[in-house]
């Protein structure tokens, strides 16, 4: 039932990249001594948080009771998949009715789910709605298990009745979902084995939910001294705003004192990934595929090549890398670089804020070339209630989109303004937003859910017309090298550093499948000697930065990240033809937009006019990277 991975998390090292606040640094200058600390601003409570500032979810459900009645007519209909079994080769109308019946089930599971993961990314701590999810997960699990003879079923007739099927007139609005459950004949199970494998989807995601519970509900990283002489509770979102401190003291201290968490508790946090990895590698074994990454990729019917064309694209254009942080280390005037000064602006001699209005209003200024339908409607949902706004206590990290068929399509973010990274983040959520409105609007149920691959299109296509437009708004050239910096800081993060992500996932399941068990000193190896390789010669390596590996959401949603790569690289080229083109372009990409999941993902794209099967979208998005790094360097 777990129809799309709605949560799109971003931070550090994740999906979106930091290009900081705008806030002066000097170089060659030791700070002045900060003031004496004063009390430790700690975060609000839920019951705190203005009710304006938060979603408001009644398009999915009034509130709890209104869910709960819902939950138990829906749990009573579950049941009804028995009276199907067994009669699919009676006549094409007895599927037809069964897969009618299997989307009522999902819609109305679609929006149940929603409702509860919203409300418990709220407050992680809150048992209330801890339960409602379990509760909803189970019975999730309940239903797969009585449908789990459907495509077993389907797949046991005889060719000749299936191909009579396909063309029966009961079974037409079904003829997409017919042709993409026969694809997988070659890993569906028998009819018993299929029930054991969807009895056990709840304890296939245990791993990734004690990760979720650890980090976000019971790891405390203390307070950390600001350059202002304010104690501020360092916390997954406020990590960001330390990290673009222009006190080097302030990020070195933010930084070692978050990953001494993550050093306490390395032996369970490498448990649990080790726990997802070898749950991928199960579940590929069982259905019969060559390995768990051509598993996760045959969903999308994407080509193993894609994504070792990656890989390869990257390692060809990692000198301009080391470059970029060469420059960085030498126009910030260190001696050497570290981890924690990679996302401090170079340049800032202007201090940028941007009030949660402010932001929207340079975001809808932003996407002008997008049309009216599309700027009206996104700017009425950030301006009203689609979005959860800023942090509190026990709120889930980072930001997603949570787009489903029958609600809005809701914003998780913790908005800070003093964080210019986090107006590229509400552009990023709002293009997600946008995605799920066209889908949702334009196909059936059925066709609305669109794959992770397009998705991370969407968004960054937001974030490349917001990038694009504020250098075109800059008025100097210091102000055109703040705005580079930031764009070189975006492709390094979703580019780059994402493919970085990308190919640990893959030695880490290829050591798994070559019987070599991921151990913490495993993991730490892998990921050390890719730090090495991404970060180049010349960088100096913290021993806490081997754990990073272990505080990466996505690695529990296996080979995830290199979707943000491709996706950035189609979004770049796609952008430059909507902002340098006519009509049709524009047409097309809305086409895009509005086709849900109507088509595999690389035929979507080559509607909308970018072919990611071939290498030109990576290669003009990383020789982009190469110029900028090379202007930079000149600008200052």
């Amino acid at each position: 039932m777990d129809r799309r991975d709605f949560l799109r998390v971003t931070g550090l090292g994740a999906a979106a990249t930091v290009a900081g606040r705008s806030t002066m640094i000097a170089p060659t200058t030791a700070a002045a001594a900060p003031p004496e600390p004063t009390a430790v601003k700690r975060l609000p409570s839920r019951g705190e948080v203005h009710v304006s500032d938060t979603w408001d979810l009644s398009r999915l459900y009034a509130g709890d009771e209104a869910w709960e009645e819902a939950f138990v007519a829906w749990t009573e209909q579950i049941d009804g998949y028995a009276a199907f079994q067994g009669k699919f080769s009676e006549s094409p109308k007895v599927p037809a009715e069964c897969i009618r019946f299997n989307l009522d089930i999902e819609r109305t599971a679609d929006r149940l789910g929603h409702y509860a993961m919203l409300k418990t990314a709220e407050d992680q701590s809150n048992s209330v709605y801890q339960r409602m999810m379990g509760r909803f997960m189970q019975a999730a699990s309940r239903a797969g298990q009585a449908a789990s003879y459907i495509r077993p079923e389907i797949l046991a007739m005889p060719s000749e009745k299936l191909d009579e099927y396909l063309e029966a007139p009961e079974l037409a609005p079904y003829k997409l979902l017919l042709t993409r459950i026969i694809r997988y004949k070659p890993h569906t199970l028998g009819e018993k084995e299929e029930r054991l494998l969807a009895m056990q989807s709840e304890m296939s995601q245990a791993a990734g939910k004690i990760f979720r519970q650890l980090q976000d509900a019971d790891m405390k990283f203390g307070a950390v001294t600001s350059e202002k002489g304010e104690q501020i509770e360092l916390t997954h979102s406020s990590l960001m705003s330390f990290l673009t401190s222009p006190d080097r003291k302030v990020r070195e201290t933010a930084f070692h004192k978050y990953y001494d968490q993550y050093e306490a508790h390395e032996h369970t946090l490498a448990a649990t990934l080790g726990a997802a990895v070898q749950k991928d590698v199960y579940y590929a074994k069982a259905r019969e595929y060559p390995s768990a990454l051509e598993a996760a990729l045959f969903p999308d019917n994407v080509p193993v090549s894609v994504y070792d064309n990656l890989i390869a694209s990257i390692h060809r254009h990692l000198p301009a890398l080391y470059q970029y942080f060469d420059v960085r280390r030498r126009k910030m005037g260190l001696k050497d670089i570290h981890f924690y000064d990679c996302y401090v602006p170079i340049l800032a001699e202007r201090r940028t804020t941007h009030t949660w209005d402010e932001a929207v209003k340079v975001i809808m200024a932003s996407l002008e070339p997008l049309g009216s339908e599309y700027c009206g409607v996104l700017e009425k949902g950030l301006k009203g209630r689609w979005c959860d706004r800023y942090e509190n206590r026990g709120k889930q990290s980072g930001a997603f989109s949570a787009g489903s068929f029958d609600g809005d399509p809701y914003i998780l973010i913790n908005y800070k303004s003093d964080v210019l990274d986090d107006v590229f983040t509400l552009a990023h959520e709002g293009g997600h937003s946008m995605h799920s409105y066209y889908s949702a609007k334009s196909q059936p149920f059925a066709y609305y859910d669109y794959s992770i691959f397009v998705a991370e299109v969407a968004s960054t296509f937001n974030e490349q017309l917001l990038s694009d437009y504020l250098l075109d708004k800059a008025r100097d050239k210091k102000q055109r090298a703040f705005l580079l910096n930031r764009q070189i800081d975006a492709v390094r993060g979703t580019i780059i550093r994402q493919t970085m992500f990308a190919e640990f996932e893959k030695l880490a399941h290829a050591s798994v499948e070559s019987n070599e068990p991921l151990t913490l000193d495993r993991i730490k190896e892998i990921y050390h000697g890719l730090l090495k390789l991404y970060f180049g010669p010349d960088f100096t390596f913290d021993a806490d930065l081997d754990l990073e590996c272990l505080r990466i959401p996505h690695f529990y949603r296996g080979f995830y990240v290199y979707k943000y790569a491709t996706g950035m690289s189609a979004a770049m080229a796609l952008a430059d033809r909507v902002a340098g083109g006519g009509p049709d372009e524009l047409k097309y990409y809305l086409g895009f937009l509005q086709g849900g999941c109507s088509k595999d993902p690389l035929d979507l794209l080559r509607g909308a006019g970018v072919d990611m099967e071939k290498p030109e979208a990576v290669e003009k998005a990383l020789a982009r990277f190469t110029r900028n790094v090379k202007e930079l360097d000149s600008l200052i």
